[in-house]
């Protein structure tokens, strides 16, 4: 697994050219590009993006697309409110998806990345078949891109979700494996993930944290290294089933302390990859 690249997420914002140098810094040559606002996805942003990729020699392995409207990460107003399983806001994030599909294709980006949301357990729930025929819907706009759409792992079972793709028919769905979004979720140990999950995974963060504590809210997100994630394990288990794409460093605070946490991740995965 010594070829694996480590990477970085990377946001689109006015400052995207400068924090693409910042990835260069910390010796960072891939990363995952993450937007929320599809007011971004305009020809100016591939310009600038495509230049801050060239210039400092970063791969982009996925754009994360995020979209509008409400999100509350916990475990009684987030399925309310997160990804495609609202019907409030399916079809308007559906269309944000798509144009973020585009925008992906002028940076020559083939995996797209996001949360779905609290996808039903049971597969006859009406809002099972409506997330179905939304997916699949983004699934077919992206292959008419040679795009993957892929499904971040945290807020469903592994099951759940390798049922509902497995339910699209479609041959362009994936997974990016957050290892600590099944913790703090409370749905999976990551490592078992992997078992069931295996062969639709293209992309996976390097995110370390808890199980919940109460039924509320979620657990706590840590440093690689602090949290539950047995990343020896992971890697091990991912090398195992021929995985050879990108670790991205997922740090979830800011400032001086997530510079900080990212770079002793760096290192603290380079010894295990390396070894």
């Amino acid at each position: 697994m010594n070829n694996i690249k480590l990477g970085i997420m990377v946001y689109l914002t006015p400052n995207v050219y400068e924090d693409f140098k910042k990835a260069k810094d910390m010796g960072f040559n891939t990363c995952q590009l993450c937007c929320w606002d599809e007011k971004m996805f305009n020809k100016e942003y591939v310009e600038i993006v495509n230049k801050a990729s060239i210039d400092n020699n970063i791969e982009i392995s996925a754009f994360w697309c995020g979209w509008q409207g409400p999100k509350v990460w916990d475990f009684y107003s987030g399925p309310d409110t997160l990804g495609l399983v609202p019907q409030a806001y399916r079809f308007s994030r559906m269309e944000t998806l798509i144009k973020g599909s585009d925008f992906a294709k002028q940076l020559g980006v083939s995996d797209i990345v996001t949360h779905v949301g609290f996808i039903p357990e049971n597969p006859n729930d009406r809002d099972y078949k409506g997330v179905l025929e939304a997916v699949k819907f983004v699934a077919n706009h992206c292959e008419s891109n040679n795009q993957y759409f892929l499904f971040e792992t945290g807020q469903e079972t592994p099951i759940t979700l390798k049922r509902l793709i497995e339910d699209t028919k479609l041959n362009n769905i994936g997974v990016n494996l957050d290892p600590a979004n099944l913790l703090l979720y409370g749905k999976a140990n990551p490592i078992d993930a992997i078992d069931i999950l295996g062969k639709y995974i293209r992309g996976v963060h390097a995110k370390d944290g808890e199980y919940p504590i109460n039924g509320k809210y979620l657990g706590e997100e840590k440093p690689l290294g602090k949290g539950r994630v047995n990343f020896e394990a992971l890697i091990y288990k991912l090398k195992s089933i021929g995985y050879s794409g990108a670790l991205t460093i997922e740090r979830e605070i800011s400032g001086e302390e997530q510079v900080k946490d990212i770079l002793y991740g760096k290192e603290f995965l380079e010894k295990i990859i390396n070894k």
